[in-house]
């Protein structure tokens, strides 16, 4: 084994995984038809709805990569997670409502009702593909400690793939005959036990480093590390007090309002009142858990005396094989197994689920609580399951810390579709076509400044957008949503207002 990893370290590992997995299934019996399986019939707490959130948006994106970010640079991520919880109430006061005036299964749905058919199944496209990009980079993350816990078990080459394929494989099992009941249920489980591992790992840095918390908190801010805010109004930095607010507002609107691995969850309690309240307390629970695990990285900068590492996201990994007394090296690589199988069961449900209720049952007709439906939902899980691990396979990383690209690629579409929504809500003039329109330049600009770096030698005068810090990307993409959509609104008599 390696470093302090024991036997009694792999039993808690395989017991918890086991268990989880068991549960899991154990949730999912009497399903009575698709909407119990993707919102549970409207009948979960809203507290476990609350925590469910946290869990699916952490993954193992905050456990591994938060922790590189402090021991890299400072405190200043705090700046976007403030703006996290901004964002959040904004969806709370105006997403949220429209949503449940007619008990919506989808988030695209409410697309539908507003503007037609084909825009529904358009931003359904786009959530399909960028969910998938981004949960396949969150399965490549959390293989890197268990990577390094079968390193010399298996030959080198396989190493990654039978990580990914084992946390995969067990997420596809509950996540597809528990359906979102069993996943909401095991998020609150996985999500106290990263959190305990957080806990954990804070206490025995705080032992094991001579003067404790006092001489880490000192070698810090001699490093200049306990710095939170940067006064930048440039678009080039991502951690600054405008890009943070604004920027990470934004983008917890997009991923909180209208990205349906999180609005599913929020569909699941029974009202409005209780759904506004897991969505605002989820903001307020990540806010502290940040601190965490920016905490955690000042401890590894301490303990480890700036060593240099090949990635940011193998710091914490190796404290933890390296320095954890026995026992409770199991408990947190259970931890980061926890909070990626939890996010990741919670992808496969949310794709299925868009793809059968914005694509399959408008093209099909079926009935959609028909048992025929039922089953169609757990073999489309199955199938995005496998998609999902074949695309974590294929992901290579390339020194960039993972948890900054996840939040690249979901940036990359969320504006379009959150401009897609605020476009309905603010113009009663805009129709389906104005939608489409606002949504695909949106989509053809965005694509300009994410990929203008490989561009610029080509198009030399989209070197400035190489520049731009990705925390502005859903801003920039809504705001050219919403104007483009508003001009092609004006193109067209107003008697063809939508409803």
């Amino acid at each position: 084994m390696i470093g302090n990893f024991t036997i009694l370290d792999l039993a808690v590992i395989l017991i918890y995984l086991g268990g989880t997995t068991a549960l899991g299934v154990y949730l999912g019996r009497n399903q009575k038809d698709s909407r119990d399986y993707f919102v549970a019939g409207n009948k979960i707490p809203w507290w476990s709805s609350m925590v469910s959130i946290v869990g699916t948006e952490t993954s193992a994106l905050t456990f591994i990569s938060i922790p590189g970010l402090a021991y890299l640079g400072n405190l200043g991520f705090l700046q976007v997670a403030a703006g996290y919880v901004l964002g959040r109430i904004v969806v709370a006061y105006t997403l949220l409502p429209k949503y449940y005036e007619g008990r919506l299964v989808t988030a695209y749905a409410l697309y539908e009702t507003r503007f037609g058919i084909r825009a529904r199944r358009f931003s359904s496209i786009i959530f399909l593909a960028t969910r998938a990009l981004a949960d396949s980079v969150r399965v490549f993350a959390t293989a890197i400690p268990l990577a390094l816990i079968i390193g010399s078990a298996v030959p080198e080459h396989l190493v990654m793939p039978v990580s990914i394929l084992t946390l995969g494989v067990l997420s596809l099992i509950y996540s597809y005959y528990g359906g979102v009941r069993a996943v909401i249920w095991t998020d609150v489980l996985q999500t106290g036990v990263y959190l305990l591992g957080g806990i954990a790992a804070v206490i025995i840095l705080g032992m094991k480093i001579d003067g404790g918390w006092s001489s880490v908190f000192a070698s810090s801010a001699a490093a200049g590390k306990l710095g939170f805010l940067d006064l930048y109004t440039g678009f080039d930095r991502p951690h600054t007090l405008l890009a943070g607010l604004l920027g990470g507002a934004f983008l917890s609107m997009a991923s909180h309002g209208a990205d349906q691995t999180i609005v599913q969850r929020l569909l699941a309690v029974s009202n409005l009142r209780d759904a506004q309240k897991a969505i605002i307390g989820s903001g307020i629970v990540v806010f502290f858990q940040f601190v965490l695990f920016l905490m955690i990285g000042l401890g590894l900068y301490s303990f480890f005396g700036a060593e240099t590492f090949s990635s940011p996201d193998a710091i914490f990994p190796t404290f933890i094989l390296s320095a954890m007394p026995i026992g409770l090296v199991g408990l947190l690589i259970a931890a980061i197994l926890a909070a990626t199988m939890s996010s990741h069961a919670g992808a496969i449900n949310s794709l299925a689920s868009s793809t059968i209720h914005d694509i399959y049952l408008p093209l099909t007709k079926n009935d959609p609580n028909s048992t025929r439906t039922l089953k169609v939902s757990k073999v489309t899980s199955l199938a995005w399951g496998v998609v999902l691990l074949i695309m974590a396979l294929m992901f290579k990383q390339n020194g960039t810390p993972i948890v900054i690209v996840a939040l690249s690629i979901a940036s990359f579409t969320y504006g379009s579709l959150l401009g897609g929504f605020f476009l309905g809500i603010i113009s009663k003039r805009a129709i389906e076509r104005d939608a489409l329109i606002g949504m695909t330049v949106g989509l053809i600009v965005m694509s300009a400044i994410v990929f203008s770096k490989l561009l610029t030698p080509y198009l030399p005068f989209l070197e400035p957008a190489s520049r731009i810090a990705w925390p502005w990307y859903v801003l920039i993409g809504t705001s050219v949503t919403v104007a483009t959509g508003l001009l092609a609104s004006l193109t067209h008599p107003a008697s063809h207002v939508s409803k």
